[in-house]
């Protein structure tokens, strides 16, 4: 599996491209607020996009959707049902947070839970409901890999004072579902640079000490 990421947006949010080299087919997860400009590479580089990922309802993550869509009217949509509706909520402000106007995509063709997989090609990967950041945050799982959105970050984790959020819910969710993978599973993040599963458990704050932190005793 090839993967090509992009920063996209005013907020700089990460955007990567799944691609299965046999199929030629790719799965899009998170194409930020501006779906112009990736529409644009997409076709340089003439990706076969089968697929597309909201990870959660935060538009630096979501807003291009609705026009990737139309773009690529194939492709299929995935989200987590919890989180669809909030798209809708969040709309009218777009104009103020990132300077055009964000339409809400139509209703996702499948609503993924924990354990869900997508298949790509040959390559089968597994959604994973980590709430905290948001009640619908998910994580997708596989090929030595976890594409984190905003539950997890290189040094940190997703905030979690935004509504829906919950501190203690996020740590949980990422010791129970993001921890227990391989050390070597890199995570690639909603916003800034890629780590590793072993070197958030060994260094990240939040996580060794959350009640130092986030002012939570989860011992």
């Amino acid at each position: 599996m090839q993967v090509q990421g992009f920063v996209v947006g005013r907020l700089a949010a990460n955007c990567f491209v799944l691609a299965d080299e046999e199929s030629g087919d790719a799965l899009v997860v998170d194409p930020g607020d501006n779906a112009a400009e990736l529409l644009a590479q997409f076709r340089e580089r003439e990706f076969n996009i089968t697929g597309i990922l909201a990870t959660h309802h935060h538009l630096d993550h979501s807003g291009g959707v609705h026009d990737l869509l139309e773009a690529l009217p194939d492709a299929k949509f995935y989200m987590h049902r919890l989180d669809y509706p909030m798209i809708a909520a969040q709309a009218p402000t777009a104009g103020s947070w990132y300077g055009h106007d964000v339409t809400p995509p139509r209703e996702p063709d499948r609503f993924l839970d924990h354990g869900d997989t997508i298949e790509l090609g040959g390559r089968t990967l597994t959604a994973l409901h980590c709430p905290g950041h948001t009640p619908g945050s998910l994580c997708l799982y596989g090929e030595g890999a976890v594409f984190t959105g905003d539950v997890l970050f290189a040094g940190s984790v997703g905030r979690s004072d935004f509504p829906g959020g919950d501190a203690e819910t996020l740590i949980r969710s990422i010791r129970e579902h993001l921890l227990t993978l391989p050390d070597e599973t890199a995570v690639l993040p909603g916003h800034n640079q890629t780590t590793t599963v072993g070197a958030e458990r060994a260094v990240n704050p939040f996580l060794r000490d959350p009640r130092g932190t986030l002012g939570i005793d989860l011992d």
